[in-house]
């Protein structure tokens, strides 16, 4: 079956913070999926069973967080992060993915890392950033979402639609900060289809407080 949600992990602190996002997006009844993205293979089958171990022990970590020793888990082979993570979403259809903040980032401060910058920077999915230090929120909800006032195609006002239905959260000011939730779209010049941010919604994901989710042009996100 395939997955509508994944969520990058590595076993770091700050994608326990995408595990919690993963978990509250998953009240939409969204199917979850676990990823971690290897760079390449051992030669020597020590060093690669070594390897494997540890990727396997890092995603059964994950699925014991969220209490779901049954999700989905993928390791992927990929000299970049963001692009492996990418073609995962394309087979598995998968609506969105869901990244922690950068590792430096302050508590309730959202900074993309690499892996995010890359999908953000004309990637074919959608993009979800987690605060840093929301797991210390695990067992939070959305109950509020509002859009990014910003000109964009409607794929992103649509995205607001259908997860403040499916969480039964509250859709909010455009633009309103205090929203547990911000969708940000593409600008209207982007690519059908894919990401590409205006440099007002640059700056604007350096000054927000809350979990974003980061749409393509076109395509809502729908889970």
């Amino acid at each position: 079956m395939s997955s509508d949600i994944i969520i990058s992990y590595d076993g770091t602190p700050n994608d326990d913070d995408a595990l919690a996002l993963g978990r509250q997006l998953g009240a939409t009844g969204a199917r979850l999926a676990l990823a971690y993205v290897r760079h390449s293979r051992e030669y020597d089958t020590g060093r690669e069973q070594l390897a494997e171990h540890d990727a396997t022990r890092r995603l059964e970590q994950g699925a014991a967080w969220l209490g779901k020793p049954d999700i989905a888990r993928h390791v992927v082979f990929s000299a970049s992060t963001g692009e492996g993570l990418a073609q995962l979403a394309e087979a598995e259809e998968a609506s969105l993915v869901v990244f922690g903040s950068d590792y430096r980032t302050p508590p309730g401060s959202v900074e993309p890392g690499a892996s995010a910058q890359h999908l953000l920077e004309g990637g074919p999915v959608a993009v979800a950033l987690a605060p840093a230090g929301l797991r210390a929120h695990a067992n939070g909800a959305i109950s509020s979402v509002a859009l990014f006032a910003d000109e964009t195609d409607a794929a992103a006002g649509e995205t607001v639609d259908v997860l403040a239905a499916k969480l039964g959260a509250e859709k909010v000011a455009t633009g309103e900060r205090g929203a547990d939730l911000l969708v940000v779209g593409s600008q209207m010049s982007a690519p059908d289809g894919r990401i590409a941010l205006s440099g007002s919604a640059r700056s604007f994901l350096g000054s927000v407080r809350s979990a974003v989710v980061v749409v393509p042009r076109g395509q809502p996100v729908e889970i």
